[in-house]
């Protein structure tokens, strides 16, 4: 079975080809980007990213499959945290 890697841009500027299916938090140690994380089960919030408009938890979620295009990954804000 042939891997597939999709291309990453970071809010520091680095650009990263990565594994469909390797999680975010992975992703973004190789970036050398810290993604704040709180209670690691998707619960609380704290790591939310936003990958080209969606908001996604990074602690819960992968990289997405079968895609053909490059992925963006800003962080969100949130005032109360």
């Amino acid at each position: 079975m042939e891997e597939s890697y999709i291309e990453i841009s970071w809010p520091n500027g680095e650009t990263t080809f990565n594994l469909y299916g390797l999680s975010w938090l992975e992703a973004a140690q190789k970036a050398n980007m810290k993604i704040p994380t709180g209670c690691l089960n998707g619960s609380c919030g704290a790591c939310e990213i936003e990958v080209n408009g969606e908001i996604v938890r990074a602690c819960i979620s992968n990289i997405p499959g079968n895609l053909n295009r490059c992925l963006t990954v800003e962080f969100t804000t949130d005032e109360f945290w």
